[in-house]
């Protein structure tokens, strides 16, 4: 009887560890159940035929995590501008750092480029009697004597030095009539002057605006007080048939030059 017993309990064990085996094996050999595999956002995926799949993580550089700066350009008037303006005015004050700090008779200059205003802008650069380039402002003319107060520009001469200013009221006048005047203006480069020498000057400004206003004709409807001076030079010009008979006429009738000599070094000829 206890055999019997002994038996039945021997073959319930069996059967018992039979079951945990198999159930041991069925777990062995079943595939684990795997969690979904999340990338990050900028993870990069690389598969080779020949070789296993692996991942691989890009690095972003300095310069891709920085942030990106908004870059505003303005003049100096605050107005905003491109970067191309920008870079054009930064070369344009490379190139007149010796003759002017004003960004509009920069402008000026570079209209006077290859034009009859040539002769002049290569005598502010420095071609002129004094060898050195003449310092051009806007400025309050009456500074330098309360005669000169109402007088467009002026040219100065002060130790072997050239200055030419523009009258302070024409800072915002177009670059075209800022060329004409400077054209008129080089021409005055010693300390004496005539009848002959402002009537060449007069003459040579007149056909500079006329050039000028004729290539880029916006300008002659223009308000502005310097150019309707241009304009008023402009039809003497024409009148005269492109010469200084009427200029000549204005010049020797004006009495802010009723005490200059009728000439001066360089503009001995009264034909001029």
């Amino acid at each position: 009887m206890e055999k019997k017993k002994f038996f039945k309990k021997l073959i319930v064990l069996s059967a018992v560890s039979f079951l945990l085996c198999n159930s041991s094996f069925a777990a062995e050999n079943q595939p684990p159940k795997l969690k979904p595999l999340v990338l990050p956002d900028n993870a990069v995926q690389k598969v080779s035929p020949s070789q296993p799949s692996k991942i691989e993580v890009k690095k972003e550089s300095k310069n891709e995590t920085k942030k990106k700066k908004f870059e505003l350009y303005t003049d100096k008037n605050g107005n905003p501008i491109s970067k191309e303006q920008k870079e054009r005015i930064d070369q344009l004050k490379k190139t007149y750092k010796k003759v002017t700090k004003e960004e509009r008779i920069m402008e000026a200059l570079e209209v006077m480029k290859g034009g009859l205003a040539d002769f002049s802008r290569r005598a502010i650069m420095g071609n002129n009697l004094t060898s050195e380039p003449i310092f051009i402002a806007f400025e309050d003319l009456s500074k330098f004597g309360q005669a000169y107060t109402n007088y467009d520009a002026l040219g100065w001469k002060k130790k072997e030095k050239l200055y030419i200013y523009i009258n302070k009221k024409h800072q915002d006048a177009p670059a075209p009539a800022l060329a004409a005047v400077l054209a008129h203006e080089a021409l005055h480069q010693d300390e004496f002057n005539s009848l002959n020498e402002e009537t060449y000057a007069w003459t040579l400004e007149a056909a500079v605006w006329t050039q000028l206003s004729e290539k880029d004709p916006k300008y002659n409807d223009s308000i502005h007080p310097l150019v309707i001076r241009e304009n008023t030079l402009k039809k003497l010009f024409i009148k005269g048939n492109y010469t200084n008979k009427f200029i000549k006429k204005t010049v020797f009738a004006n009495p802010g030059y009723a005490n200059l000599p009728s000439r001066s070094p360089g503009f001995e000829d009264d034909n001029l």
